[in-house]
């Protein structure tokens, strides 16, 4: 018998209060009817869910609101392509380098800073 654990499940969410109250909306959805989203049969509907969420198919979207299934996976991957997008540094980007070059240009020198307090 396959255990689910938090650790399975931390991989895609991070807080594990997170992961309770994703799982515990997730059970209520399940006990009004919604379908499983995963095979998993003779467990309960926590356990289901846990499942659900390790597997990606349900994932937080914003306060007391879950995406499932489908949706579910491409919420992870716009999430991870902004991630992605924001980590990667702007390549040939003039506005920056406009930017930074501005921003020494009006800051003094770290040795003037000291000769002035002399």
């Amino acid at each position: 018998m396959a255990r689910i654990t938090v650790e399975d499940c931390l991989k895609r969410v991070p807080n594990r209060f997170a992961i309770v109250n994703l799982a515990a909306q997730r059970v209520r959805e399940i006990r009004e009817g919604s379908e499983y989203l995963v095979s998993s049969p003779k467990n309960e509907d926590i356990v289901v869910a846990l499942r659900e969420i390790a597997a990606g198919k349900v994932v937080p979207k914003k306060r007391g609101e879950l995406i499932t299934g489908a949706a579910a996976a491409a919420a992870l991957e716009k999430k991870s392509e902004e991630t992605a997008a924001a980590a990667a540094p702007a390549e040939d980007d003039p506005a920056t380098e406009e930017t930074v070059t501005e921003a020494a240009a009006a800051a003094p020198p770290a040795d003037a800073a000291t000769e002035e307090s002399e």
